[in-house]
C-alpha cells in the first residue's frame, strides 16, 4: 500500500483524537452506572463524529486520489477499491 499525505490529514487526526477521548468518557459513564439513555445519546454522538470523519476521508479520496488515478490510467482499479471500501463501510 502506498503512503501519501491526505489533504485533510490533520483534521482527520484531530477528529479521531476527539472521538477517542469521547469513547473513553462513555466507557467511564458505563463504569459509573450512568443511565442508559445518557450513554446511548453519547454513543450516537460518537457514531456521528465517526461518520463525519469518514465523509472527510472520502472527500479527500475523491478530490485527490481519483484525479491521480485518472491521470495515471488507474481509474478502473480505483473504482473497484472504492466500491469495496464503500461496501464495507455502508451497512
Amino acid at each position: 500500500m502506498e503512503n501519501h499525505v491526505h489533504a485533510h490529514q490533520k483534521q482527520v487526526v484531530n477528529r479521531l483524537a476527539r472521538v477517542e477521548g469521547h469513547v473513553r468518557a462513555v466507557k467511564q459513564m458505563v463504569a459509573d452506572g450512568r443511565d442508559c439513555p445518557e450513554v446511548l445519546l453519547q454513543i450516537a454522538a460518537i457514531q456521528k463524529a465517526i461518520d463525519n470523519t469518514a465523509k472527510l476521508i472520502l472527500k479527500d479520496h475523491l478530490e485527490h486520489c481519483l484525479v491521480h488515478a485518472v491521470n495515471e490510467g488507474g481509474h478502473e482499479d480505483f473504482l473497484e477499491k472504492l466500491q469495496e471500501a464503500l461496501d464495507r463501510y455502508i451497512r
